[in-house]
């Protein structure tokens, strides 16, 4: 292992890796040895961090459904017990469950591993880790890869003990007991979903147990959910609620099936989006707007935190129809649960964290990114109306949404890839400055956003730079037919200067 370079496994707050060969060009570096030696460092660096010996840690470890999972898992293990700390092999489960491992009283462990790479590739697996304070950051990861590539950690006298533990159902719950005390529902406190069809679709990830475990014992009809067994092939789509095939199946399968509801979770369930009952889709800007609805009902005038590529008119719909603030800040999970974090110590009340990736994470549910846990939000607002004769859209009918949207993503074509990509976005600043009716958005936190104003243009554009690859995103919007492609010819027209960009993503 002395040549091996840990810091490519790094992706921010999480470990991410090839596990398996089979695509061209990626070889596998997340192999058994390393993560055993990973479930060493985890053990040695929490360990430090409580001021305690590893024997008297207690560390919960779950996987979703990718094929390279229980060589990991057992590897990972093997780390740990060597430390002479105790694991909880959870199997199969979600990454909020993990977390919750640390805060519950059944089991109340020190730390938790979840093994996942979220919607990536089969052949891609990670680790996630999770303390009682919640997930892990950048900095910290960092130092656990630091312990990892010095390889020197002391081995516990004994083994620690492993046992298999069925959490997920204590997780499930959790959420069951969540939805029959919020809805009260008069007639049948048990089952307050009884006559609603709500179907799953899990994508083959790790969030079929919504449907048996959570669904089911509320009283719902689930018939016509889909791809409920792990599967790491991953054969019907890929898990993620962001894939235009994913949400065309569930969308299809809420029609096909007459349902009320229709939930759809990423690989290892910290996203989810849903599916009204005319089979459109609830996500992005719409899920944000649902989500923020039902907060703002809860606590008035509460600021909602999203991402940096949310539409004009959800701000709109925040901030006047709702009477919330919408704080439009970066793009990142961690940064947009972070900064509400950081908010609300500094007095300004922030309830909501949320993605236009389906990321949600709430202050009610200790700012954790739990995607079963926003569907259960909006199931509870689905009982409610059903009671009182409404329709659970009702919430967002005045939501303003642009007539086109477009995302173009330019690689950048040089190593040095983040001062290129900083470069353009200077320069743009400085080209919008002196274009009639292109306007800098002010208190923008990421790249450069610009309200473009004439009348057949009507919308908006960001350019930022990819968090992680050498990539320029650009979002475009416009509230009138035609509009994107007009912004994104003015653009392109100053993009052409840039020898390193690559521009054929343009077709216009």
């Amino acid at each position: 292992m002395q040549k091996f370079d840990w810091r490519k496994l790094q992706n921010g707050s999480d470990i991410r890796g090839v596990a398996l060969e089979g695509i061209a060009d990626e070889p596998v570096n997340l192999t058994p040895e390393v993560a055993k030696i990973l479930g060493q460092a985890f053990a040695s660096w929490l360990g430090k961090k409580l001021g305690k010996n590893t024997l008297e840690l207690t560390i919960s470890l779950g996987r979703d459904s990718r094929l390279s999972g229980l060589s990991l898992i057992s590897a990972v293990t093997e780390g740990i017990s060597l430390s002479g700390s105790q694991v909880y092999d959870f199997d199969i489960a979600s990454t909020p469950a993990m977390f919750m491992s640390t805060i519950t009283s059944e089991l109340s462990c020190d730390g938790a591993i979840m093994l996942t790479a979220s919607h990536l590739p089969f052949n891609r697996n990670g680790l996630k880790f999770f303390t009682k304070e919640g997930g892990l950051n950048k900095g910290d990861i960092t130092e656990i890869l630091n312990l990892a590539e010095n390889n020197n950690f002391t081995v516990g006298q004994e083994k620690g003990r492993v046992q298999k533990y069925n959490f997920i159902s204590v997780y499930a719950q959790g959420l069951v007991k969540k939805v029959r005390e919020s809805v009260k529902h008069p007639d049948n406190f048990e089952q307050p979903l009884q006559g609603l069809k709500i179907i799953v679709d899990a994508g083959n990830g790790a969030g079929g147990f919504y449907a048996e475990k959570v669904l089911k014992p509320l009283g719902a009809d689930t018939e016509g959910s889909q791809f409920l067994d792990p599967d790491g092939t991953f054969p019907n789509h890929i898990p993620n609620p962001e894939n235009e095939a994913a949400m065309q199946s569930i969308c299809q399968a809420v029609v096909n099936n007459n349902a009320d509801f229709g939930i759809i979770f990423d690989t290892d369930v910290d996203r989810g989006a849903a599916v009204d009952s005319s089979g459109k889709e609830l996500n992005r800007n719409r899920l944000i707007a649902l989500i923020s609805a039902i907060v703002l009902k809860e606590h008035p005038g509460s600021t909602i935190v999203t991402d940096s590529i949310t539409s004009d008119g959800l701000t709109t719909f925040i901030e006047e129809e709702l009477k919330g603030v919408h704080h439009r800040f970066k793009r990142g999970y961690k940064n947009v649960i972070n900064e509400s974090v950081r908010l609300n110590n500094e007095g300004q009340e922030s309830w909501l964290a949320i993605e236009t990736s389906g990321h949600g994470a709430m202050k009610e549910n200790y700012f954790l990114d739990d995607g079963a846990y926003l569907v259960t939000k909006l199931l509870i607002e689905l009982a409610k109306c059903k009671q009182q004769g409404k329709v659970l859209t009702d919430l967002i009918a005045k939501l303003k949404e642009p007539h086109e949207s477009q995302e173009f993503r330019l690689k950048i074509k040089t190593d040095n890839f983040k001062d290129y990509g900083n470069q353009v976005i200077e320069k743009l600043k400085e080209f919008t400055t002196i274009q009639e009716n292109w306007k800098l958005v002010p208190n923008n936190y990421e790249g450069v956003r610009i309200s473009c104003q004439s009348s057949d243009q009507n919308g908006w554009l960001l350019l930022r730079l990819s968090l992680h690859d050498p990539v320029i995103p650009i979002n475009i919007e416009s509230n009138v037919s035609g509009g994107v492609n007009k912004i994104a010819i003015k653009l392109l027209d100053f993009l052409q200067e840039f020898d390193y960009l690559d521009l054929t993503v343009f077709n216009v």
